[in-house]
């Protein structure tokens, strides 16, 4: 006779572990290439938002006057037919001096000088004043202090993204939009997070006459309209970087709400949840304990959706002007200085738009896989 295999690890006493829903659907999410490649990208993200602006040689908030709308390049600025017209056109500005041959050099660049009274010392500070060039010297000087030759390092700097319309580096501008965007997401959605699981499954435990009430309160809210609401709060408050993340949190948690209260309804008729009440646990440790965890899957999902919908609404509230205030800037109002550039740099719209619109693309493939590995029928 054949011992099956259950027999057999019974005879054995080996104990077979079982796996939980979240196991199975870590597991399951593995397995979609889609989620773990925008698990990958986000990751990507949230370090360059988070450590890239430390690490660029370029602040967001630098200006280059110099370097005004430069279209992306690889090649360091400045380029090598623009390093002598520069250096001549700064020593032009001083008056009576003689400037012969400029010789550049992979690093610097170099003049001989001369002049009918003594050379004046300050004169390296023309050169001084631009981007191009530091370190300016004068070498060789003759001892009657009129003939020499002044020198300069090239200060030679890459913007692989470009710059904008005020000369500020577009990658590092983007960084910083990627924190502020991203942060603004979380934050909301975490708000949103809060007040809807919270409201959402007080409403649908209790139910009757106060269930009505609670969602009467939300059909009321869905009512105003989001961005007079902003306006209102802009309006009593000014533009920060708090108002943006509170007023997106407190519109977008009624979705929530009625997910988490619908689920409400379906948990609390469940013979565990009867079992407790038979016991006597209280209304909030039912809810605690039985009705928010076993809500968790569909808001995990919701929320991976919500984060992308709060970084769109703050894109859009930075297009219209009331989003974040300069030096600081989002991804939305990189956005929406590129439109205003378009024809003359394009560059100032591309990139900041696929940088969002790669965000975007992550958030929703993770929701979507998400929501495929939380699903009980798919188990």
């Amino acid at each position: 006779m054949t011992i099956t295999p259950a027999v057999e690890i019974a005879a054995t006493g080996e104990t077979v572990s079982g796996r939980s829903l979240w196991q199975d659907a870590w597991i399951r999410l593995r397995r979609n290439k889609a989620a773990v490649t925008s698990m990958i990208v986000l990751g990507f993200m949230a370090l360059i938002a988070i450590f890239g602006p430390m690490l660029w040689p370029h602040p967001y908030d630098r200006i280059y006057p110099q370097y005004v709308r430069m279209p992306a390049s690889i090649e360091a600025y400045p380029k090598a037919d623009d390093i002598q017209p520069a250096f001549a056109s700064a020593l032009d500005r001083v008056r009576g001096l003689e400037v012969g041959e400029i010789e550049v050099g992979s690093s610097s660049i170099s003049a001989p000088i001369s002049s009918a009274d003594e050379i004046d010392p300050r004169i390296t500070r023309y050169l001084e004043r631009s981007d191009l060039f530091t370190n300016a010297r004068i070498e060789d000087l003759t001892a009657d202090g009129r003939t020499g030759t002044i020198a300069a390092d090239v200060n030679r700097v890459r913007f692989i993204f470009g710059t904008d319309a005020n000369g500020r580096d577009l990658a590092a501008r983007i960084m910083v939009g990627i924190r502020i965007s991203m942060a603004i997401g979380l934050l909301a959605s975490v708000m949103s997070l809060l007040l809807g699981v919270t409201y959402g499954a007080a409403s649908g435990y209790i139910g009757g006459k106060v269930d009505d009430v609670m969602m009467r309160v939300v059909d009321v809210l869905y009512s105003l309209p989001f961005i007079f609401f902003v306006i209102l709060l802009v309006v009593f408050f000014g533009r920060s970087f708090i108002l943006i993340f509170i007023a997106i949190g407190a519109t977008e948690w009624l979705d929530m709400a009625r997910i988490v209260r619908g689920q409400t309804l379906t948990i609390k008729r469940q013979e565990y949840v009867q079992a407790a009440q038979a016991l006597g646990v209280s209304s909030s440790g039912i809810l605690r304990r039985h009705v928010i965890p076993n809500t968790l899957g569909p808001v995990v999902v919701f929320s991976t959706l919500l984060i992308p919908k709060a970084i769109l609404l703050e894109s859009l509230l930075s297009f219209l002007g009331l989003g974040v205030q300069e030096p600081l800037t989002s991804l939305g109002l990189l956005i929406s200085e590129g439109a205003a550039n378009m024809r003359g740099a394009t560059w100032l719209l591309v990139y900041p738009a696929l940088t969002l619109t790669a965000i975007l693309f992550a958030l929703n493939f993770l929701g979507d896989g998400l929501r495929d590995a939380l699903d009980p029928k798919d188990r």
